[in-house]
């Protein structure tokens, strides 16, 4: 068991910049790389986050090592979780979520399952999983880590990557991508938006998107 109390934060000031940030196309500027797999989706549509990865591994039926990471957090952090892509389980819930908002925690991504849905939904935390169990889980297991590299939804997050999600899902940015990835997601939507204006204009996106080669080449001609 490890149990990392301190590690290199990004600014403030960086993190704020992702608020609003679409994950696709954070995504996408990164060169298709830091989504989590499909199961990782909003407990209720319309859940958003964005903040500084605190990390744990634990489980699969004892989730000690969360309320653990959850004494280490700080205001704007993110708990990511994996709980080995348990589903039989549910080592989140109302109590959890209590501690997480009286600690200023943005949210929690786990790969596994949390109970009390909808409490949690009521509290308005944003919480990022697999889906529901109500199974209880047990915490008498001090094994696991917090603050250590840890794969989550088939993404190595690292404590200290920003984490951002929405309707899509999660994408995680590695620290030291941070500020080009930012840099490179402006870049993107402002081509997306001159696209956008071609098609208003009459486009396909066919033309828009320079697509004919490729159609041709399959012996395709609009």
């Amino acid at each position: 068991m490890t149990v990392v109390k301190e590690f290199p934060r990004p600014a403030a000031d960086l993190v704020a910049a992702f608020r609003g940030q679409s994950p696709a196309t954070l995504h996408e500027a990164m060169g298709k790389k830091g989504a989590m797999s499909f199961p990782i989706k909003p407990l209720y549509q319309g859940m958003t986050l964005f903040g500084t990865a605190v990390t744990v591994s634990g489980g699969p039926t004892d989730n000690l090592m969360i309320h653990a990471a959850m004494a280490l957090t700080r205001p704007g952090d993110v708990l990511v979780v994996d709980f080995k892509g348990m589903t039989e389980a549910g080592p989140w819930g109302d109590v959890l979520t209590e501690a997480a908002i009286q600690r200023g925690v943005a949210g929690l991504v786990i790969d596994g399952c949390v109970r009390d849905a909808a409490a949690i939904r009521n509290m308005g935390f944003p919480v990022f999983c697999r889906g529901t169990s109500m199974k209880g889980t047990t915490k008498t297991q001090p094994t696991g880590d917090v603050n250590t590299p840890i794969v989550c939804g088939g993404v190595m997050v690292m404590p200290g990557d920003i984490v951002v999600g929405d309707d899509d899902g999660v994408v995680v940015v590695p620290q030291a991508e941070a500020a080009a990835t930012l840099a490179k997601a402006a870049e993107r939507e402002r081509m997306e938006e001159g696209l956008r204006e071609q098609l208003r204009a009459g486009r396909t996106t066919v033309e828009a998107l320079k697509l004919e080669p490729c159609l041709e080449a399959g012996g395709i001609a609009l």
